[in-house]
């Protein structure tokens, strides 16, 4: 299990060559005016829409990397857009690009639920992940910090002992939301035509991705209102003996977790095959602190996917079941 993990959580962070897919792109004039960093990705092979990046933003908080923007078919500047925030960007729209020949296929998915009126009008932010600096991005830092120094240290000792991509710099989460929150949200919310309102920010990932979109929700409550963490990473690491990982985790948020009801959203889900293998047994943990809180099935999902795997083929047959959870439009008041 060790092996396949380190295998695993290597190639899920690495990139490579690219394959042929049809594209349907709309080759239309711009309708949005933005500003000169962003630019049109011409080669992007996409089955709707539009995907507009900036290359290697410099940010004060974390290494520099490329932000996505994906806009529908007919964007419009008359409507104010949901957005949704995603982690490791490069794996979202375009299979040619990715390390493993897969892809979430975001941009099929949205436009297919946009056209049926099961979601909100909505754009996409994907901001790629460094692959050095993944792990430490993504690990959420106060739970971390709440252990004592003695168990952090022995945590460190065997992974390091394990691994050598695991805890090689230091936990920097929280600069990475702040990356999010005072350098990627302004710079869409100044350049799109999104909305401001809560119900209307969801921030999404699978794996570690996962974990930094709940910790995100729960360290900026006034900013997003969903988090979809897809395939959550609860060991945290390496799945050590004793591991005293999740159990930090879960003190954070039963602490930091608001009562419900509220305006927040967390959705969970989990598959049974090989690294997802390591996650039916949190489910109940999961449940019995969001019931806690008094979470009912309109503001919380914990979804158990019998025989799927841990990849990007797997969480785009479900990322539609997500999506509606948390973008499913206002009920229309007559």
């Amino acid at each position: 299990m060790i092996v396949f993990y380190l295998c695993c959580f290597s190639l899920f962070i690495l990139t490579s060559c690219k394959q042929e897919k049809a594209s349907t792109e709309n080759e239309t004039e711009e309708v949005v005016e933005i500003q000169n960093d962003f630019e049109v990705v011409k080669d992007a092979v996409l089955s709707a829409g539009k995907l507009y990046r900036i290359e290697n933003f410099e940010s004060n908080f974390v290494s520099s990397r490329n932000i996505d923007v994906w806009l529908p078919e007919n964007y419009s500047d008359t409507i104010a857009y949901a957005t949704l925030y995603m982690h490791d960007g490069q794996m979202l729209f375009d299979s040619t690009t990715t390390w493993n020949k897969q892809e979430w296929k975001v941009d099929e998915t949205v436009s297919s639920l946009m056209k049926e009126s099961k979601i909100k009008p909505t754009i996409v932010v994907g901001m790629w992940n460094v692959t050095e600096d993944r792990h430490t991005d993504y690990f959420p830092q106060q739970p971390w910090e709440n252990l004592p120094d003695s168990t952090r240290q022995a945590v460190l000792d065997e992974n390091h002992a394990q691994s050598e991509s695991l805890f090689r710099k230091e936990i920097n989460s929280d600069n990475y939301i702040k990356f999010i929150t005072e350098e990627v949200l302004p710079l869409v919310e100044t350049n799109f035509n999104v909305s401001r309102n809560l119900k209307d920010r969801a921030v999404a990932g699978s794996s570690m991705g996962g974990l930094i979109s709940w910790y995100t929700v729960l360290e900026k409550p006034n900013l997003f209102g969903t988090a979809i963490c897809i395939s959550t990473h609860w060991p945290g690491a390496m799945p050590i003996e004793n591991n005293p990982i999740p159990e930090a985790f879960f003190s954070y948020i039963k602490e930091k977790l608001p009562m419900a009801p509220n305006n927040h959203k967390f959705y969970f889900d989990f598959g049974t095959e090989t690294l997802d293998a390591l996650y039916p047994p949190f489910e109940e943990i999961v449940n019995e602190v969001f019931a806690s809180k008094n979470y009912k099935e309109s503001s919380f999902r914990n979804l158990k996917f019998e025989g799927t795997n841990h990849s990007e083929n797997a969480w785009n047959q479900r990322l539609h079941i997500p999506l509606e959870f948390a973008l499913h439009p206002e009920p229309s008041i007559d």
